[in-house]
């Protein structure tokens, strides 16, 4: 039994030349490492042609022009690239940290280039890096300052009252921010993996946030601007494997492809080209929007000026990433049923925070879905101008009709100064600063979406209500009417005063 139970045991054992003969093992580890060194000797003659690629390697090639500049600001306009352009500007805002071409990568991968070969018109804020003197910037003045002062550029440049907002991560937090304070002159908002919403969402910087364990205050009082390359290593200490040696190991794998070097080195160069943070600005964006949320909570201020979520009431769409680890889709999404817009899209794509603007796979398959909604927003808006553009050419400064060249009689309010500047009339007993005017017949029964600044979602939501005449909206209480359209009694008041 004993040889036969031995035997059995033999077999059941998958037996190699290597186990059984220790020789065998031995001349078959030198011949893998005669292999590998012959495989590295074979890649020498590329290594120095492969480094001086990636030192030259070109980046931001989408050619663009200077047109306004304050402080360290640039804001850049990109060359069109079709014979017709969509009448609104579509503006990029980037975060404030790194330089903002990996929007511009490469030819072939480039959120610049995609929405101009769709047809739209871009511009795009360079930020540039701060001096020690930039150190006591506030939120207040990138948005209510740099960010509106870019804005009325490109309205002035091409003649809209509004225009469409594209913004990246910290841009994106900074651009909604802006549409809140700045709700007319916002056609359209896009959000890309835009930080939001930082209740136990799970993304690392909520974690680094915690005020348990972090006041920024310490590291500002020590540098006054945050540096570049204390953030830079933070990023890649989320990932070390990854950043540190998987990244480095396909390096070496794809020598010999060309295509491949160059995109490693363009990437590079982006991680490696980082800038500072104001110091006022990292602290209030830390302690407000990562430690308090108060962005989400509708808590936020800037300034004196209260960010009012529900002043969001343009077209939103929200792009996020399903794998992003910096900033997770859960850290944007609830801020949807935040604001005050209905019109509401998401498209959650399975790549990475940088995979929504570099990967060739989301310039297939999201950046044409983009720039198409951006489209179908935009005609709306160029429609309704056109409209206003006609109704201007056939009636007087208040809106009201003339007849033969005669003033209708009906008091003029002074857009510029705010009070009512009579009709005109020697016999007219109005007087200026007389805020008295009474609204006719006609006036009052209008349809309450007359009204400058309520469109079909507040009208809507005020018909629902009851409200469904610009008389209706006369009788009814500020309060009431801010509860009712879901605005801001700030609003609510703006719309009574043209009563």
């Amino acid at each position: 039994m004993a040889p036969n139970s031995q035997r059995k045991r033999k077999d059941d054992i998958n037996y190699s030349p290597s186990l059984m003969n220790p020789f065998t093992l031995a001349l078959n580890t030198q011949r893998e490492v005669l292999n590998e060194t012959s495989e590295s000797l074979s890649k020498l003659p590329v290594v120095a042609e492969r480094l001086d690629q990636t030192a030259s390697v070109e980046v931001g090639q989408t050619p663009s022009e200077v047109v306004y500049t304050e402080n360290k600001l640039e804001l850049l306009h990109y060359e069109s690239q079709t014979s017709e352009q969509n009448d609104v500007p579509i503006l990029i805002i980037y975060a404030l940290i790194n330089k903002p071409f990996i929007l511009d990568l490469q030819p072939d991968r480039s959120v610049v280039r995609r929405l101009l070969e769709e047809g739209h018109d871009v511009y795009l804020i360079d930020w540039n890096e701060p001096s020690r003197l930039d150190s006591v910037l506030t939120l207040d003045d990138y948005v209510n300052r740099y960010i509106q002062n870019c804005v009325k550029e490109i309205c002035r440049r091409s003649g809209r009252d509004s225009i469409n907002i594209l913004g990246y991560c910290m841009g994106g937090t900074m651009s909604a921010m802006y549409a809140a304070l700045h709700p007319e002159k916002v056609n359209a908002l896009g959000l890309m993996a835009a930080g939001l919403c930082f209740e136990d969402t799970g993304g690392i910087l909520e974690l680094w946030g915690d005020e348990e364990y972090y006041d920024p205050n310490d590291l500002t009082e020590t540098f006054g601007n945050v540096p570049a390359e204390m953030l830079d290593v933070g990023f890649a200490l989320m990932d070390p494997i990854s950043n540190f040696i998987s990244k480095y190991v396909r390096l070496y794998d794809n020598l010999e492809n060309e295509d491949f070097v160059k995109n490693f080195a363009r990437m590079e160069r982006w991680l490696s080209d980082g800038i500072d943070v104001a110091g006022e600005t990292y602290v209030q964006f830390l302690q407000d929007i990562y430690q308090e949320n108060k962005l989400y909570k509708n808590e936020m201020y800037i300034g004196d000026k209260h960010v009012d979520l529900r002043e969001i009431d343009m077209p939103l769409l929200q792009i996020v990433g399903e794998y992003d680890h910096l900033i997770p889709s859960e850290s944007s999404k609830p801020f949807n049923d935040a604001i005050g817009s209905e019109d509401v899209r998401t498209i959650e794509y399975p790549t990475g925070h940088i995979g929504l603007s570099v990967s060739s796979s989301s310039h297939e398959e999201v950046w044409p879905e983009v720039a198409d909604w951006f489209h179908e927003r935009s005609s709306d808006a160029v429609e309704n101008d056109d409209d206003d553009a006609f109704e201007s050419s056939h009636t007087g400064a208040s809106g009201s009709e003339a007849t033969n060249g005669e003033d209708s009689g009906v008091a003029v309010r002074d857009s510029t100064t705010g009070v009512d500047t009579g009709s005109g009339d020697e016999n007219s007993d109005s007087e200026i600063g007389d805020d008295s005017h009474t609204p006719n017949k006609s006036e009052l029964t209008a349809d309450v979406e007359s009204v400058d600044g309520i469109g079909p979602t507040y009208a809507m939501r005020l018909r629902e209500a009851g409200i469904e005449t610009v008389d209706d909206l006369a009788t009814t209480t500020t309060d009431t009417v801010a509860e009712t359209a879901q605005v801001s009694t700030t609003r609510a008041e703006s719309w009574l005063d043209q009563i």
